[in-house]
């Protein structure tokens, strides 16, 4: 247990925020690690951001996670950027250190480590199509092209917004560009929803012949059951479908390792989101 007699504090800062699951989450972690600490939600909307952000750490804030719509202009709330922040051009991870504000981005992490780890996915040498070209994409291209696929390619409704994420993420492996009217490839191994549609129950227009029997399509999105994007793909035979639980797990505990020091089991964690997932529907 800590030795510290007072919980340190740390919080998620969004707009909304009142759904989301992180406190129950990190909760979790310090009761498995043994770590004392206070987490809550911030309500912040986006012209108050910077001032509650100051206001937390001024008053002894050790971190926030920070969510929708806040993680491009977290990038420059911090004094310090780590390199996989700094590709991302966004920052999840707020970090109090004795010289500033450090700001880190766990997302791509998250993913990764769901999709290797808890599903068995091998990302090596595969065709990924990622749907989408906003800051959801921005912030896992890096980690995925780091994993070796064939190749990657991005697919948006405006071409023009995925040839400058293309551009910009070139150095890092082969990653190419088009339309949803264009998406190249007879089937991909994986499909990554990075769009906000499931949000309002729509799926992007994927052509049938994109999924095969084999292919893992993945919404970054998560709700009380299966996504809109989740279902359509069940639906036409893909060979699985997953939402975005176990990325949202492994990015806290990604996060929760860089304030503590402690990495926790994500498992049984993630075994009690999905019941109280369940026991909410």
């Amino acid at each position: 247990m800590s030795t510290s007699t007072t919980a340190e504090r740390y919080a998620v800062i969004g707009f909304p925020v009142s759904h989301s699951f992180s406190p129950f989450i990190h909760g979790l972690f310090a009761k498995q690690t043994e770590q004392n600490i206070l987490y809550t939600r911030i309500e912040a909307a986006p012209e108050d951001f910077e001032r509650q952000v100051g206001a937390f750490f001024q008053t002894g804030g050790k971190g926030l996670n920070v969510t929708v719509p806040h993680k491009q202009v977290a990038a420059f709330v911090a004094r310090y950027r780590t390199p996989r922040a700094e590709i991302a051009g966004a920052v999840n991870t707020l970090i109090a250190q004795t010289d500033g504000v450090h700001g880190d981005n766990t997302d791509g992490a998250g993913l990764v480590t769901d999709l290797t780890r808890n599903l068995g996915f091998d990302l090596a040498n595969t065709r990924i199509l990622v749907l989408g070209a906003g800051g959801a994409a921005r912030g896992v291209l890096g980690p995925l092209l780091a994993a070796a696929p064939e190749y990657l390619e991005v697919a948006n409704r405006n071409q023009s917004r995925a040839t400058e994420l293309a551009n910009e993420f070139g150095m890092l492996g082969n990653i190419r560009a088009c339309g949803f009217d264009n998406i190249s490839e007879d089937h991909f191994d994986l499909i990554l929803n990075a769009t906000s549609a499931s949000l309002q129950d729509q799926v992007p227009p994927v052509p049938h012949k994109s999924i095969g029997p084999t292919t893992l399509c993945y919404d970054m999105a998560y709700g009380k059951g299966d996504t809109a994007f989740t279902r359509w793909a069940k639906a036409i035979g893909a060979g699985r479908a997953e939402c975005g639980w176990g990325m949202l797990v492994e990015q806290a505990a990604e996060s929760f390792y860089l304030w503590r020091g402690v990495r926790p089991d994500t498992k049984p964690v993630l075994e009690a989101v999905r019941e109280q997932k369940r026991s909410s529907m």
